[in-house]
């Protein structure tokens, strides 16, 4: 044996092993999905291959790590406090609920808190989905005022600005900018939904497109197309993955390294 060590590691959901020397520096790391094995020590590459063997099944790559885009180094040199990407679905909603989990358990269920909660998630988890598509999903993205926008989706068919509203089992009725869910008062939340999309512009200083997520309604009736707005279901939100031709995927990933620092949008 050369002395070298391998030691496996999960980054962003992937495996990665680490050939590390005796006293824990590193010389050359695996990336299962990229096949690649990337030296930091070319003089050691044939000890590095050795050590790796066990674990190499196919074909791979070898050279050195390639350079970071500038949407790479931005996103690392963010401090973790800043970094908005490991935000969950309603994670705002999260924080409060901890905070103050409200009424006794029996009567939780009333709490408007968890019903918005539970469609953030919902509408969350159907645009995360598009991840593996070239699409980047952030959530809770924190607004001045104490506003947010609940899911900012970025991709090759552009950026859109999702509100997700909860609507279990009710019919909805829009009629811009008025929405009705059910027997309820109508509300003005169309306009609400194109204000978070145009604040999302100002603070990217690109178009965001404004939608509104049904989850889980019974029925939907809309007496004229909204101005501007897209309403889909959280069925159909994973049909954002079938837009294309807006975006290369460089400015797909510039704009979200943008987007996912907090300091992005202190200035909207």
């Amino acid at each position: 044996m050369n002395g070298l060590r391998v030691i496996p590691t999960w980054r962003h959901g992937g495996e990665r092993l680490y050939v590390c020397l005796p006293d824990g520096g590193n010389v050359a790391w695996y990336d299962r999905e990229t096949a690649r094995v990337n030296l930091l020590r070319e003089d050691r590459e044939d000890e590095v291959l050795e050590a790796l063997g066990p674990f190499l099944t196919d074909p791979v790559t070898v050279g050195p790590p390639p350079v970071p885009t500038p949407a790479e180094l931005a996103r690392l040199s963010l401090h973790p406090d800043d970094d908005l990407a490991p935000n969950r679905p309603g994670e705002a909603l999260l924080i409060s609920l901890e905070r103050d989990p409200g009424p006794a358990h029996r009567l939780r269920r009333s709490d408007p808190r968890r019903r918005a909660l539970a469609a953030e998630q919902a509408a969350g988890a159907a645009l995360d989905r598009l991840d593996g598509a070239g699409w980047h999903t952030l959530h809770s993205v924190p607004l001045p005022g104490g506003d947010r926008v609940h899911h900012l989706v970025i991709g090759p068919g552009g950026l859109y600005a999702v509100h997700a509203l909860p609507a279990r089992r009710q019919r909805v009725h829009i009629t811009d900018p008025l929405v009705a869910l059910g027997r309820r008062e109508p509300l003005p939340l169309l306009r609400r939904v194109r204000a978070d999309a145009d604040r999302a512009s100002h603070a990217l200083t690109a178009e965001v497109h404004p939608v509104l997520a049904l989850v889980d309604p019974a029925h939907v009736a809309v007496t004229a197309a909204p101005r501007s707005v897209r309403v889909l279901t959280d069925a159909e939100l994973p049909d954002l993955a079938r837009l294309g031709g807006m975006l290369k995927p460089a400015d797909v990933e510039a704009l979200h390294a943008m987007a996912r620092d907090r300091a992005t949008w202190t200035r909207v």
